[in-house]
């Protein structure tokens, strides 16, 4: 198998949006790797050279590490004329190396920023012409494997902090990658540190074969075994601490603990200790020293549920934490450091929460890495019935109730009916149905309005509802494009970004374009969003 040079890209980093497209063109490019191929080399230079040519850099090297810290280079691109970065160039850049070994972001923006710890690696830097270094460490299990570094022959200062967590993300893809092509040869450079190889289970009780929950499970997919902070988005009700525990279950830490926290449930005075734990005598009722959820979730997950109801002064804290792995206890000026992977859920529109100054930029941008919107439930009616019989099937013996029977106008009712609150207002329904069932045929507790009965009434015919309704039909049949003669925006009469900024306010959620073109098929049966 072989691929063709990539298109150039113009630095897709810069903007959240267009990094996330290309961080899953780069997923599928791997995937689609054999484990036999001949030509694996060349194909991982193809994704270097995909990764390099985004950042605007004229090297990129992946850089792998053994048990006992030696380096070597897995794979190497670099811009013509210019020759690859090889062991020997390695050799020369001592300082660079052990940092990220350790851990560290490196970043130098040019040959005068290197430290004079740094001899060697400047002197290179002067001998080759690649006078800007930005490089990341690569963990896979808990462990440093490897390392991704770009170079530039110019002066490059804007290698900031938001270009290294995206240059992170690339790297991860990348080592993932390599470690599933790799598994069973031992000789390989990641099996030092690669920890046992990654189960792959279902859906983890998530119901769906429409088009819009077939694109968050795809996403799911992606990042799920990469070690990096995911932020789920979606209205309430549709599921998201059930996406956070599968993104635990199909990660490396998934026999490490998953621990949640509502950031809405507690005020401010106690989500500071639930999150970063006491000592005793830190305040009054504190007659022990108590564990918060970072040190908990040491070595596993951490789910921030509700992330946009944290309050403004516990941001700048949480900031610290994600970003340094650092926390001090209530009460204690002691510095903390945990190992921890992050989902964030929200429903509230973190942008507009961003603009409006009620959530801070930085944590935002240190949360958004990776985005999976959850749909709501009235673009996936097809999903219904086997939602509704998994829920009857989950609640009927502890009722004591044995439904083998859902008639067809109760379904059809089911099925159009808008569901504002989603799966968790649908469960509440079908659980008070079998409590007024008496014999085998479901029976709902009271009539539900359809969406066709209810246009007829002021209180739900409402401007946005009719907007939202028409936007999701237009996409619908533009196959979820926006962009272009004949899409969406044109069909709309609207700016692309006026329509994009609608489908945000409006809860809209546009399915992708591929899974709108395959054919709908309905999953297995699971468990519903437990929240």
């Amino acid at each position: 198998m072989t691929f063709a040079t990539p298109p150039i890209v113009l630095e897709p980093w810069r903007e959240i949006g267009s990094f996330e497209q290309f961080a899953m063109s780069l997923s599928t490019l791997l995937r689609k790797i054999e484990p036999d191929a001949p030509d694996m080399t060349a194909q991982l230079e193809t994704a270097l050279e995909m990764i390099g040519t985004a950042f605007g850099a004229d090297e990129c090297t992946l850089v792998t590490y053994d048990a006992t810290g030696e380096t070597a280079v897995a794979g190497s691109w670099a811009a013509s004329p210019h020759e690859p970065c090889t062991s020997d160039d390695l050799a020369d850049m001592p300082w660079l190396l052990q940092r990220v070994v350790r851990g560290t972001v490196v970043a130098v923006a040019s040959e005068s920023d290197y430290p004079e710890a740094a001899a060697a690696d400047r002197a290179h830097a002067a001998r080759t012409g690649c006078v800007a270094r930005l490089a990341v460490p690569v963990v896979l299990g808990s462990s440093v494997c490897a390392a991704m570094m770009l170079g530039a022959r110019r002066q490059h200062p804007e290698w900031n902090d938001a270009a290294a967590g995206r240059l992170r993300l690339a790297a991860e893809i990348v080592a993932s990658g390599m470690d599933r092509l790799h598994h069973h040869e031992e000789s390989h450079p990641f099996t030092a540190v690669r920890r046992p190889k990654l189960l792959h289970p279902g859906n983890g009780g998530i119901i769906g074969g429409s088009p819009a929950i077939k694109t968050a499970l795809e996403r799911l997919d992606q990042v799920a075994p990469l070690d990096i902070t995911v932020l789920l988005c979606g209205e309430t009700g549709t599921g998201k601490e059930l996406f956070a525990r599968a993104v635990h279950e199909r990660s490396r830490r998934r026999h490490k603990p998953f621990i949640r926290v509502n950031c809405s449930a507690l005020p401010p005075t106690l989500i500071e200790s639930e999150l970063f734990g006491h000592e005793r005598g830190a305040f009054t009722g504190a007659t022990a020293m108590r564990l918060g959820r970072f040190e908990l979730a040491d070595g596993g997950t951490l789910f921030l549920d509700e992330i946009g109801d944290l309050a403004p002064e516990l941001q700048a804290k949480m900031l610290r934490a994600l970003q340094e792995g650092e926390f001090e206890r209530l009460g204690s000026s002691k510095l903390r450091s945990v190992d921890v992977r992050v989902v964030a859920a929200t429903h509230v529109d973190l942008e507009h929460a961003v603009a409006d100054g009620r959530f801070r930029a930085d944590l935002y941008y240190r949360l958004n890495v990776f985005q999976i919107t959850l749909p709501p439930l009235r673009v996936r009616r097809d999903d219904i019935p086997d939602l509704v019989w998994a829920l009857i099937k989950l609640h009927q013996h502890e009722l004591a109730r044995h439904v083998t029977t859902v008639p067809q106008d109760v379904m059809d009712a089911l099925m159009h009916y808008d569901w504002p609150g989603n799966v968790r207002e649908l469960e509440n329904v079908i659980e008070r149905g079998l409590i007024r069932t008496t014999g085998d045929t479901l029976r709902l507790d009271y009539p539900l309005r359809t969406a066709s009965s209810s246009a007829a009434t002021s209180n739900d015919q409402t401007l946005d509802n009719v907007q939202r309704q028409h936007i999701e039909k237009v996409l619908l049949e533009c196959g979820g494009r926006i962009n272009g003669a004949g899409n969406a925006a044109v069909r709309l009469g609207l700016h692309p970004n006026t329509l994009r900024f609608r489908i945000k306010k409006l809860g809209v959620v546009v399915p992708g374009r591929d899974e709108m073109e395959r054919p709908r098929a309905r999953s297995a049966v699971s468990s519903p969003d437990p929240q």
